[in-house]
């Protein structure tokens, strides 16, 4: 399977789902996460780690050569891609996961994005919530009620808002390779997630 990460807007959390989607994978089958993000988000995650992260990481350039050899491939994309940059990760993939946090001007970005999806006939894509504020906060469920209301393609899960996801982006690590009860709760979000991607 081939998953594409991609958003038209930074700060949603598209390197932190594109890791924990490609770790999720790894326990299934031998995974692989390609750094196409100019700013190397991933690549520098990856160089933090101590121990090095449970699947292998390269640039846009390596992932050609060593790609034969995995069965899923995650690709970790630039912000803000133009329409023919969109067009052509929309081609390459079985599925992209737009991550979009619940607040106007993300939601904003986001319905842009679908829009350009929606212009080349694409439909193999699905919204994720990413940074939910915890309750009592209602951002999230507005912004789920709004999008299913438009009939936009949701994850039946997201990811809330927690720090332990700067511990782990600090750290080079998973979110379940730090210990702590939010930690497990964090990951068992991603968990759900990817269980819902190869569904």
């Amino acid at each position: 399977m081939i998953v594409t990460v991609a958003s038209n807007k930074g700060g949603v959390g598209k390197t932190t789902t594109a890791i924990h989607l490609a770790a999720f994978l790894q326990a299934l089958a031998p995974t692989l996460l390609v750094d196409n993000d100019p700013n190397r988000s991933s690549t520098g995650w990856a160089t933090r780690s101590d121990n090095g992260l449970p699947f292998r990481v390269v640039d846009v350039n390596q992932s050609l050569k060593v790609g034969r050899d995995y069965e899923h491939v995650v690709f970790d994309t630039k912000a803000r891609p133009d329409r023919e940059e969109l067009k052509t990760l929309a081609e390459g993939c079985d599925l992209m996961v737009i991550p979009t946090t619940p607040d106007a001007m993300s939601i904003e970005a986001l319905m842009g994005t679908v829009d350009l999806l929606r212009s080349i006939g694409f439909t193999a894509y699905r919204i994720l919530l990413t940074i939910i504020p915890p309750y009592p906060e209602r951002d999230g469920e507005d912004a789920r009620a709004m999008l299913s209301e438009g009939g936009y393609p949701l994850f039946e899960t997201g990811i809330r808002e927690a720090k332990v996801f700067k511990q782990a982006a600090l750290r080079g690590q998973i979110v379940n390779q730090i210990k702590g009860p939010r930690a497990v709760v964090c990951w068992e979000d991603y968990a759900k997630v990817g269980a819902e991607l190869v569904r």
